[in-house]
C-alpha cells in the first residue's frame, strides 16, 4: 500500500505496547508493495532496536506465519520469521487488521540491489532446504496443495467480456480498458495456454514440494556482509518446485534474467531437472493472476489513486519487450 491508513501513531504505539511489550518511540509508514491490503511500518523503540510491522486486512491464512516460523526454527536462517506476542502468538487482530511483527532487516530488496555471488549461492541453498523440508502433520494438513485452479483465468475472461460493453467513469479504469484491448490477443493466448498446460499437468503425477509461491526480487532482501533473507510468506503451498524456480531467467521480471545468476543459484541449490511444462504453466499463470488482481483493483476502484496508478504501471510493464510476457511466450514455444 502506497498511502497510510487511518491509524494514528498513538494507536499503533499502544497496540505494540499491549501486545508485544514494546516501548515505541517512533512509527514510520513505509510506502512499499503492490498489495493494497497490506500496510508496513518501521518501528523504532526506546532501546534503539528497530522492527518491521506488517498490517493485513481481508483474508488471512495463519500458515503465512506458522510455516516461516517453523522453517526458521528448523535452521533455515534466511527465512524471515515473525516474532511472538507476549502471549506466545505469531499474530494478533486489532483495529480491523492482522498485526505481524518482524525483526527489521537493514538492506534493500532484489529490485534495488543486485545479489552478490555469495548471496546467489546462499539463495539457492536456502530454497533447496525449503523445498526439502517435511512439515509436521499438524502444519502439513493445513497447507493447500496445487490444484491448477481456473479461478484467475475465469476472472480474466470475465473482465475481457466486460470490457466489450463497459463504460468506465474512472480515468485509470479507462486507461486499463484501452490497454487491455490493445493487448487482447496476448491476454487471450495466455489464458488459453495456461488452461491447456493445467490440463496436461493434472493428468500426470508431479512431486510436490513446499513452495513460497510468490518468489520475486521484492521478496528477497540483501544486506551487508552477504546477508540475505526471504520475506512475505503469505501463501505457502505444496506445488511442483517450478512454482518457485520460474523466478529465474526472467520469469517474474527482467531483473533476474541472466544465465550467470541462475548458474550461481543452482550451484547452491544442487542438481535438478526442470519440468518444461510446469515451468511454462507457472510463467503464464503468474501473469494471468496479476492481470486478474490488477483488474479487480482498477476496475473495482479499490485503493487510493496512487495505488491504482502504480498497479496500472506494473501491469503495463509486464508487456514491454523482453519482460515477462515475452519470456512466457518464449518458454511455451520451446515446448515444441
Amino acid at each position: 500500500m502506497l498511502t497510510p491508513p487511518a491509524l494514528s501513531a498513538e494507536t499503533i504505539t499502544g497496540c505494540l505496547s499491549d501486545t508485544y511489550g514494546l516501548r515505541t518511540c517512533q512509527v514510520n509508514f513505509l510506502p512499499l508493495g503492490a498489495d493494497i491490503n497490506a500496510v508496513v511500518y518501521r518501528i523504532d523503540t526506546e532501546g534503539g532496536t528497530p522492527y518491521f510491522l506488517k498490517l493485513r486486512r481481508g483474508d488471512f491464512d495463519e500458515m503465512g506465519v506458522a510455516v516461516p516460523s517453523f522453517l526458521h526454527a528448523r535452521g533455515i536462517q534466511q527465512v524471515m520469521a515473525p516474532l511472538m506476542t507476549t502471549t506466545s502468538h505469531l499474530w494478533t487482530r486489532q483495529h480491523g487488521y492482522v498485526w505481524i511483527l518482524y525483526p527489521f532487516f537493514e538492506g534493500l530488496n532484489g529490485y534495488r540491489s543486485a545479489l552478490s555471488e555469495a548471496q546467489w549461492i546462499r539463495f539457492g541453498q536456502s530454497m533447496q532446504a525449503i523445498h526439502s523440508t517435511v512439515l509436521p502433520l499438524e502444519l502439513a494438513s493445513r497447507v493447500p496443495h496445487e490444484d491448477y485452479s481456473p479461478q484467475w483465468r475465469e476472472s480474466v475472461l470475465a473482465f475481457d467480456q466486460q470490457i466489450e460493453a463497459g463504460a468506465y467513469d474512472d480515468q485509470i479504469a479507462q486507461r486499463l480498458a484501452a490497454f487491455w484491448i490493445s493487448k487482447r490477443n496476448d491476454i487471450r493466448a495466455m489464458v488459453g495456454r495456461a488452461g491447456e498446460l493445467a490440463r496436461a499437468l493434472r493428468q500426470r503425477p508431479s512431486a510436490l514440494t513446499l513452495c513460497h509461491a510468490d518468489l520475486h526480487p521484492g521478496n528477497v532482501l540483501v544486506g551487508a556482509d552477504d546477508a540475505l533473507t526471504i520475506v512475505d510468506w503469505d501463501n505457502p503451498i505444496f506445488a511442483p518446485k517450478e512454482r518457485d524456480l520460474m523466478c529465474l531467467g526472467g520469469g517474474v521480471c527482467a531483473v533476474w534474467s541472466e544465465d550467470r545468476e541462475a548458474a550461481l543459484f543452482y550451484q547452491g541449490y544442487g542438481p535438478v531437472e526442470i519440468d518444461p511444462v510446469a515451468l511454462s504453466y507457472y510463467r503464464y499463470e503468474r501473469i494471468v493472476a496479476d492481470v486478474a488482481a490488477y483488474g479487480d483493483q482498477i476496475f473495482g476502484v479499490q485503493g487510493s489513486v496512487e495505488d491504482r496508478e502504480e498497479g496500472l504501471e506494473q501491469l503495463m510493464g509486464q508487456f514491454l519487450p523482453g519482460e515477462v510476457v515475452d519470456v512466457a511466450h518464449q518458454t511455451y514455444r520451446q515446448l515444441s
